[in-house]
């Protein structure tokens, strides 16, 4: 078995951290995981959640779904019904999620197919920086008919336009020897 060249990753006992720009690095960055969790766990288990924490520099964060009000009554009485207006504020705000979340999907949808687009795009040109004849192996009887059917009628062409520019350079020839 190969080393490794790290550890890996590893569990990082709770305790303070003692510098204070670490602290605030870390702090940021778990936040943002928390509030990922509570959005994750919201979208799976349709629960209200709040969250309210103060950074190392004083200033506090909060995350609540679906709202400030719904979750503080709830807290405080939870065995209250919330008000038709509480339940409404609380129903927009878990729609406008959902289709935020639909049209997070889509751009995803979307990202793919451009990677996809892209990939084949690469390839595509990668096949062309290889000669025709590399590529040929490459095709099935019927591709092998089209091409042989392509390669006619440029060689029909081909010979036309030949004749045509050798007509022209004969009737030119023609000319100057005439003095016209």
């Amino acid at each position: 078995m190969v080393n490794k060249k790290s550890k890996g990753r590893q569990k990082i006992p709770m305790k303070k951290i003692e510098k204070k720009e670490d602290r605030f690095a870390s702090f940021s960055k778990r936040r943002a995981g928390l509030y990922k969790k509570a959005s994750e766990l919201v979208a799976e288990f349709d629960v209200d959640i709040g969250i309210i924490m103060f950074s190392p520099g004083g200033k506090p964060h909060s995350f609540f779904h679906p709202t400030v009000d719904a979750i503080v009554s709830r807290f405080q009485n939870p065995d209250v019904q919330l008000s038709e207006s509480t339940h409404l504020v609380a129903a927009y705000a878990r729609k406008r999620v959902n289709q935020l979340e639909s049209r997070l999907e889509e751009f995803d949808i979307r990202e793919k197919a451009a990677i996809t687009l892209t990939n084949q795009l690469d390839q595509m040109a990668k096949s062309r920086q290889k000669g025709w004849w590399e590529s040929i192996e490459q095709l099935n009887a019927d591709e092998v008919a089209k091409f042989e059917a392509w390669l006619n009628a440029t060689t029909f062409n081909m010979h036309n336009r030949l004749n045509q520019l050798e007509n022209e350079a004969t009737i030119s020839l023609g000319c100057e020897s005439f003095g016209v």
